[in-house]
């Protein structure tokens, strides 16, 4: 996976540097959505006294660990995934979220690699279904194990994936995360996609009876992600994407609204310019 070349941001992302302290002051804009708090030595430092398995694996003191994840999501937020990835995956749990977002985003909006991609996807819900039982109270080690376990099913269907049981992890960590942040807005945004696609693939009635998918739930979760992070191209995208599974026919004006929304937006880094760019090619 990692032998593989991995194509490029396809734009310039000088504007996306955010060196020395340009990140940390644009760091709630940039985390809106994820929740993400900036790396702080104290706070991992007490994580690792907290934790029997993470003073035996982590190496490195905090102060170097946050150091680490800084300079980690500063290639993210510039669009050098595969460094971000590198750089998450080298510090084990507390490198889960940036290294399967990283991976994530990529292997979503870049890679034409099926094969690549779903490893992508199945190395980060590993990665996280990992982290999550060591850092328990981190509401990203349960929301981006269903990310990557929610784009695996994309890819093998979700018909699939409900078969392989893959559609009651995914619920279980998204409602994971929100207990933990109510007001992660990604994880609505997955939550409300969650009930779309099962709907869209099995129906109203059998969703709802066998796995409790909602039409309005599904909206209801837009809703909250578009009021907690308006600002974020990911929502409006997503949004307009649920709304063509839940009736395209009934919904495709609104839908074309909602990817009109995201496409106005100024992209904030790599990520969101990519999602800018998904919303333009869904208006072609």
């Amino acid at each position: 996976m990692a032998a593989k070349k991995w194509t490029a941001f396809p734009h310039d992302a000088s504007a996306f540097g955010y060196a020395g302290p340009a990140l940390k002051k644009a760091w709630a804009g940039l985390h809106g959505g994820d929740g993400t708090p900036y790396p702080d030595a104290k706070a991992i430092a007490s994580d690792i006294e907290g934790a029997a398995q993470l003073k035996k694996i982590m190496k490195g003191d905090a102060k170097a660990i946050a150091a680490e994840l800084e300079g980690g999501w500063r290639a993210f937020h510039s669009g050098d995934f595969q460094a971000a990835t590198k750089a998450g995956e080298a510090l084990g749990a507390f490198g889960a979220a940036l290294a399967t977002k990283a991976s994530g985003i990529y292997a979503a909006a870049l890679c034409d690699d099926e094969a690549q991609k779903m490893a992508l996807y199945q190395a980060g819900a590993e990665r996280c279904e990992a982290a999550k039982s060591i850092l328990s109270h981190d509401a990203n080690t349960h929301y981006f194990h269903a990310f990557a376990l929610g784009r695996y099913s994309q890819c093998i269907s979700i018909t699939k994936a409900l078969a392989q049981g893959l559609g009651g992890k995914i619920k279980a960590s998204l409602k994971a995360a929100l207990e933990l942040n109510p007001k992660h807005a990604e994880a609505h945004v997955a939550m409300a996609m969650y009930h779309a696609e099962i709907i869209s693939k099995i129906g109203g009635m059998i969703g709802k009876l066998t796995y409790g998918a909602s039409a309005d739930e599904a909206i209801k979760h837009f809703e909250t992600a578009a009021k907690l992070t308006p600002s974020a191209p990911v929502v409006h995208l997503e949004f307009g994407r649920g709304l063509l599974l839940l009736n395209a026919k009934k919904n495709a004006d609104a839908a074309r609204g909602a990817f009109a929304a995201a496409a106005k937006l100024k992209a904030r880094d790599a990520m969101e310019q990519l999602d800018i760019d998904a919303a333009l090619a869904e208006l072609e």
